[in-house]
């Protein structure tokens, strides 16, 4: 594989290039985030949560610097919208064509009872201050730099700590484990495969959503998050 990727939610995002040279936290993590490498595209990415035999279809769509994505769920389909900037992010849910703050507490709710959060959609731990170069290792045979993200005192969301491999040379997450207030692991992204959709464009394929017990940190259930080949002539161009 040339390269891998990503993208949750939470989590779509084009391999590209990390200007700088030095492993510099906070530019390495600003190069993995989804509203820095999203593709435009016509009609949206298009794909699948799968869990089991229960299958959602889901949509994710680039309008600027605003993503919006939905998810079919008990016959209708529920549309978000997130308002990015460079230091955070909102989360609005439409709803008969008004636009209305997600709850905060809602953050850590399962979507359509997949492995996936609303928090884990939206990548919000991507947006947290501070990040911490820990280590360059290896994940599946890629190198990675490996960042540690700490929770903003008072922020939502289920996560203390969470810790993202970002590829070395292409500057998009391979892996991301979401640990808690003990340091328990409790959710793992771990992207497995990418396709290539224009001139060195690469976009997500398949991510696996493993949530684990946060009494012994074993893994419970898996989710996976599958996207389709666009169609010719979907690609709009970079941001």
């Amino acid at each position: 594989m040339k390269s891998l990727t990503t993208a949750i939610l939470a989590a779509v995002a084009i391999i590209a290039p990390l200007k700088a040279q030095a492993p510099d936290p906070q530019q390495i993590l600003e190069g993995a985030r989804l509203s820095a490498t999203l593709v435009e595209m016509k009609e949206g990415l298009k794909g699948n949560l799968v869990q089991g035999r229960n299958k959602v279809p889901i949509t994710i769509f680039l309008k600027g610097k605003n993503i919006q994505f939905q998810f079919f769920e008990n016959k209708k389909w529920r549309v978000f919208h997130m308002r990015l900037s460079d230091d955070k992010y909102e989360l609005f849910e439409i709803i008969g064509g008004k636009t209305i703050n997600f709850p905060r507490e809602k953050l850590v709710e399962s979507i359509a009872g997949t492995d996936l959060t609303y928090e884990d959609l939206a990548l919000r731990f991507f947006y947290w201050p501070n990040p911490k170069l820990e280590a360059t290792e290896k994940v599946a045979g890629q190198p990675c730099y490996k960042l540690r993200l700490d929770k903003p005192k008072g922020a939502p969301g289920r996560y203390e700590a969470v810790y993202v491999w970002v590829h070395a040379k292409y500057g998009a997450f391979m892996r991301i484990r979401g640990h808690d207030s003990k340091g328990t692991l409790v959710k793992e992204f771990q992207v497995e495969d990418v396709m290539k959709v224009g001139d060195d464009v690469w976009v997500l394929k398949k991510m696996q959503v493993a949530t684990h017990d946060p009494k012994n940190g074993r893994r419970i259930s898996i989710t996976d998050l599958t996207f389709s080949p666009p169609p010719k002539g979907a690609l709009k161009g970079l941001r």
